[in-house]
């Protein structure tokens, strides 16, 4: 499997910022994926997960300001913040959320917010 963030940049704070995760292999519509971030000196972290495309899963979740989706038609899955604050301002990485599967994290997407 792999997987490729994209969509970071410079955004505004109070604005909004779709990233994007486009992974190959059939592991990816087994599992639930999830997107983490890193910020400078801090651990990263699971900020949003969606569960298997299966009838009874939903394909978007909103918590807060962060709502994931996922199409696996086209083999991705997406992730909107919105009200993006500077604390927000770190590397983003989507991968499988069962550490067991986890496959190599590769560069993130940078995401950076000004105030």
């Amino acid at each position: 499997v792999q997987l490729q963030a994209s969509g970071g940049g410079v955004v505004q704070a109070g604005g909004s910022l779709k990233l994007s995760c486009l992974a190959s292999g059939n592991v990816f519509r087994l599992n639930s994926i999830g997107w983490f971030r890193q910020s400078p000196g801090k651990e990263r972290t699971l900020i949003a997960a969606i569960n298997p495309n299966r009838p009874d899963y939903p394909s978007e979740i909103t918590q807060g300001r962060f709502t994931i989706t996922r199409d696996d038609t086209l083999n991705t899955v997406n992730l909107q913040i919105n009200n993006i604050r500077p604390e927000d301002s770190a590397v983003y990485y989507c991968n499988l959320v069962a550490i067991g599967l986890r496959q190599p994290w590769g560069q993130g997407t940078h995401v950076t917010v000004s105030s």
